[in-house]
């Protein structure tokens, strides 16, 4: 098996990753994804399409990922870890589909509107 190449997104973090066959290392721009995620939550939605289809162990992972914050970055990288794992083999769809991890969410920052306070939020408004 050569390496496959996908892309994920998520809020406007983009993740690159690189699977190929392995012992189950998962790096994050060059460190251990333990050490870039410290939060537990963060590296469990990382885990999860690889522990959903069991290859925890069956795959090494190379991460590059920019922009956003920390929860958008591991979003960004599941959606490509679970794009990866779908190429490689069609069935895993089947179990990653129903959890809804194929799903690019498309949730972005509303822009702010000049004359407002904020993207929904008016200045007080005096009627004299």
């Amino acid at each position: 098996m050569d390496i496959v190449h996908k892309i994920g997104r998520r809020k406007t973090a983009v993740a690159r990753i690189y699977l190929s066959e392995g012992k189950g290392n998962i790096t994050v721009n060059k460190k251990d994804y333990k050490d870039y995620f410290p939060i537990a939550t963060l590296q469990y939605k990382v885990q999860q399409p690889l522990m959903l289809t069991e290859n925890l162990e069956s795959y090494d992972i190379k991460v590059n990922v920019y922009g956003g914050g920390v929860t958008g970055q591991a979003e960004a990288i599941r959606l490509a870890i679970t794009r990866a794992l779908v190429s490689i083999d069609a069935d895993h769809r089947i179990i990653l589909k129903p959890e809804g991890l194929l799903t690019r969410d498309p949730r972005m920052v509303e822009r702010k509107k000049f004359g407002q306070k904020k993207a929904r939020k008016k200045f007080q408004f005096s009627k004299r």
